[in-house]
């Protein structure tokens, strides 16, 4: 008979990695618990991947409506009551929480809303809120999904008022009337976005040369170009040498660009968007013989520790820093432990990132600097949403498709997009990379009419000089 601290398996995290590993070992017969300090779905249901794009949605819709009269429509008194609309992406990111609990009951999971700590081999010690010794659990495998946290940097601390974390930017009590970014990577252009399309003030300072560091350098780019044009002031080459609170209320900064030359900048609020960290500490990791470099879990292919019986997915192992990134890894994981046949260690070349911003951002694979730097001789196709009948017809046509392919073998190396709703088209070069997908086939592949999928037929057709419509 088995107690209810003894298991096969146990999940330290109940975020996106670690409940969807959860749920896979229930599957496959595992008994099973999650351990849990906060809220199920972890940073990505309650603070980030649903409850930003709550937010991102409404503001896109008042953008969209402020421009109804070129649809022939007219909208009087247009505005936005901030409270509720803020409300709202908290109701929808209580719901989704609340449908993970639905799904742990539902496959028999057991959960323990404590803290987790490895105590030895096959053993992990249980804290309540409250600070309650709670009795330790046991399992043959262990895997730590403890996901990540905003970084911080010398001078840049967030006092939560003024200089806020992407949780405090979330729930501010008003619309402040000016914002300043620190970091223009995915979560710092989407709230550098979102408050634009508000009506704030938005200045963004970025440390590389240029915005969105790790897309390709045309699409970030056209980005720049997108944002600037909204009236997003943005820094590039440029760090923030101190933050200081002002006596108006708000926060004062000193830029020092790449040719020394200094800056200051006041705004309202400041978000700091400098990477984040991995939930590492009050683990029991390293006395267990679990490898922290730089702030993450070192793993093998397979998600292993150097901990016989423990693993680690998700943010807390590193990049690429995404949710679907961390179910993958939960479910191979679990799916190796269990013996499943043709489990694959993950290629983080074709895990699809994706920017919410406007205009929307996504890509996949190798950049073109990067396929050249490993050696591939190209073939790159380009193709404009200007050119695009359904993207004319929804009055966006600012954005392109951009695909690289190895020109000796027909290999889609990578993809990369700017635009509508260019977030669901990546997805159908995830497909076609995953299944190792040439050229020919995509070619071959008829994309319907009128939809923006086609921009990635001609884009495949324009880099091997036979795209139809441009």
């Amino acid at each position: 008979m088995t107690s209810g601290t003894e298991f096969d398996l146990v999940v330290i995290g109940g975020g996106p990695g670690g409940y969807v590993a959860a749920i896979r070992a229930a599957q496959l017969g595992m008994r099973t618990a999650v351990i849990e300090r906060e809220h199920l779905g972890g940073i990505c249901l309650n603070w980030g991947c649903i409850p930003t794009k709550a937010l991102l949605r409404t503001s896109e819709l008042y953008r969209q409506i402020k421009e109804a009269e070129a649809f022939g429509l007219r909208v009087d008194g247009l505005g936005f009551d901030f409270g509720q609309l803020i409300q709202r992406s908290r109701n929808v990111a209580d719901k989704l929480s609340r449908g993970v609990a639905f799904l742990m009951k539902k496959n028999k999971i057991a959960m323990f809303d404590a803290t987790g700590r490895l105590e030895g081999p096959g053993r992990v010690a249980l804290n309540a809120k409250d600070g309650t010794i709670l009795p330790s659990v046991t399992a043959q495998h262990i895997v730590i999904a403890t996901g990540a946290r905003a970084r911080s940097l010398p001078a840049l601390e967030p006092d939560g008022v003024r200089i806020w974390t992407y949780k405090e930017a979330m729930v501010p009590p008003r619309l402040p009337q000016s914002l300043l970014v620190i970091g223009s990577g995915a979560i710092g252009i989407e709230f550098a976005s979102f408050y634009r399309a508000l009506g704030v003030e938005v200045t963004v300072v970025e440390v590389q040369d240029r915005i969105l560091p790790v897309e390709d350098e045309e699409i970030s780019k056209l980005a720049h170009m997108a944002f600037t044009k909204q009236g997003i002031a943005i820094h590039t080459g440029t760090t923030v040498e101190n933050l200081h609170h002002t006596d108006e209320g708000g926060v004062s900064a000193r830029l020092r660009a790449a040719d020394g030359n200094t800056t200051d900048v006041a705004a309202e609020r400041v978000i700091l968007a400098v990477g984040i960290t991995g939930n590492v500490e009050g683990l029991g990791l390293e006395q267990h013989g679990v490898t922290v470099d730089r702030g993450h879990i070192v793993i093998d292919e397979w998600c292993r520790t150097g901990a016989p019986g423990v693993y680690a997915i998700g943010d807390v192992v590193g990049p690429p820093w995404l949710a679907h990134k961390a179910m993958h890894e939960g479910v191979l994981c679990v799916e190796k432990i269990a013996g499943i046949e043709g489990v694959h260690p993950l290629d983080p070349r074709n895990v699809p990132g994706c920017t919410y911003c406007t205009p929307q951002i996504a890509s996949l694979g190798l950049t073109e600097a990067a396929a050249r730097e490993a050696g591939y001789e190209l073939k790159v196709g380009r193709y404009p949403y200007s050119a695009n009948g359904k993207a004319i017809a929804l009055g966006e046509t600012d954005g392109l498709i951009k695909t690289i392919f190895d020109a000796k073998t027909g290999a889609l190396l990578g993809a990369h997009m700017i635009g509508a709703e260019v977030t669901e088209l990546i997805q159908g070069f995830a497909i076609g990379k995953t299944l190792e997908t040439t050229e020919a086939e995509l070619m071959a592949t008829i994309f319907p009419h009128p939809t923006l999928s086609e921009m990635m037929h001609e884009s495949v057709l324009d880099a091997f000089g036979r795209a139809l419509h441009i």
